[in-house]
């Protein structure tokens, strides 16, 4: 199980399917959040992982993929996509200090 420590987390991105307004606003949410983390949070399609990545958050039915396109990096999958508690756990983990694993 991949795991980083916050310290450590310099890019997060939030994955996606084609499309889908609902992780826009996530990454919208996670950038305001995380200001002044130093985290830099990008949307990508969940085929299309950076290999700069520290952690991806996708919601759970692309979590698969997710790993398929980015093997051995942290993964942070969620069911709802504003308040979920595995997000807010990764925020305050990140600004608290910690290690995130998924």
């Amino acid at each position: 199980m991949p795991s980083i420590d916050s310290k450590d987390i310099k890019k997060l991105i939030v994955a996606c399917d084609a499309g889908m307004g609902s992780s826009v606003m996530l990454a919208s949410q996670l950038r305001k959040q995380l200001k002044d983390s130093g985290v830099t949070v990008e949307h990508t399609p969940v085929n299309s992982i950076p290999d700069d990545a520290d952690v991806i958050v996708c919601h759970s039915g692309l979590a698969a993929r997710a790993k398929a396109s980015a093997p051995g990096k942290p993964l942070v999958s969620f069911q709802i996509f504003l308040g979920d508690p595995a997000v807010t756990k990764l925020v305050n983990t990140i600004k608290n200090g910690g290690t995130v694993d998924a």
